[in-house]
């Protein structure tokens, strides 16, 4: 049994929900400790429960210590099987990152995965659904996996109450990517969303995204999604692409932000990713590295980031755990190009 300190690097929720997720992909049981041991509130909490629940339910998997508090999981995975599931994450839990767990345990299913979820779609410290839609999941279909996924409605902190549905679709073959080439970003997308919140606030965000964007001569297309959710919210989402891939940014908005601010910082986010060169943006590069790291078998992928963060380093850490991989990361005055690949290559 592979053992995992939960208390490593970040420390966070994504150690328990990668380390589940690569265990019932390779079929190799594992026992994390130390679950979030130096954060305020240790322990698995309720969206990290779901994600695990949610992926226990998939591969038949036997555990032990799987409990609201724990700071210790052992978990041994059954036999994967594919159909239709339904879970609830309960208040505003995270649906982007309980959907990413199970779309990494799911890569060598044989038949269609169906997964719907309650909870929330555009929360902190998770992917919002737009970036999860427009970005990862484009860039995965890149690296050979095909998701199909359905926003149902939205669901913001505290009450959530957002639904969302996901197809995972069998992998034929795992593809390395090869992003070593700069590549020309000329034009921007993006979907502000709104729920229970006045009209001038949406407005005033897409003003101040356009404005920002037109100082560099980028031309925008920014759409709102007004809706009615059971908590206010809104954000916003902006992507640039080209034929091989996605730059994103996006912002959550909250108490205290106006909305001039939160479309000047989104815009700035994404133009610092473009300044700098990058293929993959900060938090692409650390949501796609369990891919790159199992596609490794098929070829060497190549990257260029604007910067490292604590959340890849560890996930990083983990790969190396999981896998004998060998990371490369060469530091320029502009970004870091990162080679991944098997160690005896």
């Amino acid at each position: 049994m592979l053992e995992i300190d939960g208390s490593y690097g970040e420390g966070g929720g994504q150690i328990l929900r990668n380390s589940i997720a690569l265990s019932t992909l390779i079929d190799k049981p594992v026992k994390i400790t130390n679950i979030r041991a130096n954060r305020p509130n240790p322990g698995i909490k309720s969206q990290h429960y779901v994600s695990i629940k949610s992926i226990q339910e998939l591969c038949n998997a036997k555990t032990n210590g799987l409990e609201i508090g724990s700071l210790s999981l052992s978990f041994k995975p059954g036999n994967f099987k594919g159909g239709s599931y339904n879970f609830e994450i309960g208040t505003a839990g995270s649906i982007t990152l309980v959907f990413q767990a199970c779309i990494l345990a799911s890569l060598k299913t044989k038949e269609p995965v169906t997964i719907r979820l309650t909870g929330g779609t555009d929360v902190k410290w998770s992917p919002s659904w737009d970036y999860f839609n427009h970005v990862f999941i484009p860039l995965l279909q890149k690296i050979g996996v095909t998701v199909k996924a359905n926003l149902i409605k939205r669901g913001y902190y505290p009450k959530g109450g957002g639904e969302a549905e996901i197809i995972i679709n069998p992998t034929k073959k795992l593809l390395p990517l090869k992003l070593d080439k700069e590549h020309e970003f000329s034009e921007v997308e993006g979907i502000i969303n709104i729920a229970n919140l006045p009209e001038h606030i949406s407005i005033r965000i897409k003003h101040a995204v356009i404005r920002n964007l037109l100082k560099r001569d980028l031309m925008s297309t920014i759409n709102v999604e007004a809706t009615t959710s059971l908590s206010p919210g809104t954000g916003i989402t902006i992507w640039s692409k080209t034929q091989d891939t996605i730059l994103g940014s996006t912002i959550l908005g909250e108490r205290g932000l106006s909305a001039e601010e939160i479309g000047k910082t989104v815009a700035i986010n994404l133009l610092n990713e473009m300044d700098s060169r990058s293929t993959l943006d900060v938090y692409a590069f650390d949501q796609l590295l369990p891919y790159m790291a199992v596609a490794m078998e098929n070829g060497r992928s190549i990257c260029y980031v604007r910067e490292m963060s604590n959340h890849a380093k560890t996930n990083i850490w983990l790969m190396q755990r999981f896998f004998d991989i060998h990371f490369k990361a060469e530091q320029s005055e502009e970004n870091i190009k990162i080679t991944i690949s098997k160690e005896n290559r």
